[in-house]
């Protein structure tokens, strides 16, 4: 943290600016799908696959730009993780990101809560997210038979699974939260929604002429890359096997130690190469993310090591494995646990 400075502010600056290029040249290109195509003669047939091309590059180049926003970008900046350079521009205090979810309450859901009390079941709202059993010590119900195809309707549709995460409308029954403050959210994330849909699915699609169906398939096929990618790493950086869950009795007395040692047993690591990472947000080092949270991400791969030598020295399991591997583990689980036991 001491060692931050111009390195570290020309790599976030350089991460933005090659997104917005992506998004920019995704965009273009699938209104210079739309526009070849208002002027292509019927049934020439080179021309259709030319615009099949233009709009595969199209729709990639914005999946690509999507993947960054949320990942590397907007994830990190709202952990406030550039906050120390006090630019207005990136800062935790003014991000608003491509995504269905407000800003606010992702960070109060994952910030506050997450991060806080990292896989204690009952505390942690990010344990199966209300709707899956990822842990053998959460009760068991016939509803949990289906979650394995459920899971794949929520990766498809995972920034809406986000948007509504923070609600926890459970609480209402209990007193714990009050019908209004569920209602302020859910106008809060109906604005959100709107904006995205008018931006993707209204706006650029009627800017392509005819082709508006075309462009609008497009923006919603690079959405949905986009909610698979994240759910897929997200997942991979939590639920996969060996990965601890505690009881809410584990927070009784913890000290700042203890707290170190769970956000270790409750996290796994991907491996692969620095594109790799970057396209996961760096939380492909989801350990050291959860050790170190508001350090800039382009230092996990840097402090790594280190991390991994002191858990070989104490005798601690330091969760690490191919993106292959550890999706295999996670579904296991999830096909598992949906049965009783486990």
């Amino acid at each position: 943290m001491d060692d931050l400075g111009d390195r570290d502010a020309r790599y976030i600056r350089r991460v933005i600016a090659v997104q917005r290029g992506l998004e920019v040249a995704g965009r273009a290109l699938l209104l210079a799908h739309g526009w070849h195509r208002n002027l292509a003669r019927p049934g020439a047939r080179r021309g259709r696959a030319f615009g099949r091309t233009v709009w595969g590059a199209g729709t990639a180049s914005l999946a690509a730009a999507k993947i960054l926003e949320n990942m590397e970008i907007g994830h990190n900046v709202l952990h406030g993780q550039w906050d120390w350079m006090r630019d207005p521009k990136i800062h935790s205090t003014t991000w608003e990101w491509d995504t269905a979810c407000p800003a606010a309450q992702w960070k109060h859901s994952h910030n506050v809560v997450h991060h806080t009390f990292t896989n204690v079941v009952g505390k942690d709202r990010d344990v199966g997210y209300g709707v899956l059993r990822v842990a053998p010590e959460q009760p068991w119900h016939p509803v949990y038979l289906a979650q394995p195809f459920y899971n794949v309707l929520l990766a498809l549709l995972y920034e809406y699974g986000i948007a509504l995460h923070d609600l926890a409308v459970e609480k209402v029954a209990t007193g714990e939260k009050a019908q209004e403050e569920v209602d302020a959210q859910l106008r809060e994330i109906g604005r959100k929604v709107a904006w995205q849909w008018a931006k993707d699915y209204a706006a650029f699609p009627l800017l392509s002429g005819r082709s508006f169906l075309p462009t609008l398939l497009g923006a919603l096929t690079a959405n949905t890359v986009r909610n698979v990618w994240a759910h897929m790493i997200i997942f991979c950086g939590h639920f996969p096997a060996g990965i601890a869950t505690f009881p809410e009795e584990r927070l009784d007395g913890e000290t700042r130690d203890e707290w170190y040692v769970r956000q270790l047993l409750g996290s796994a690591n991907i491996t692969g190469g620095p594109l790799f990472h970057l396209m996961t947000g760096n939380l492909s080092h989801q350990i050291e993310h959860h050790l170190f949270p508001d350090l800039p991400s382009n230092r996990y791969a840097e402090i790594a090591p280190r991390v991994r030598e002191l858990c070989e020295r104490h005798g601690l399991p330091y969760h690490t494995g191919r993106l292959g591997r550890q999706v295999a583990s996670t579904w296991k689980k999830i096909v598992r646990l949906a049965f009783p036991g486990g």
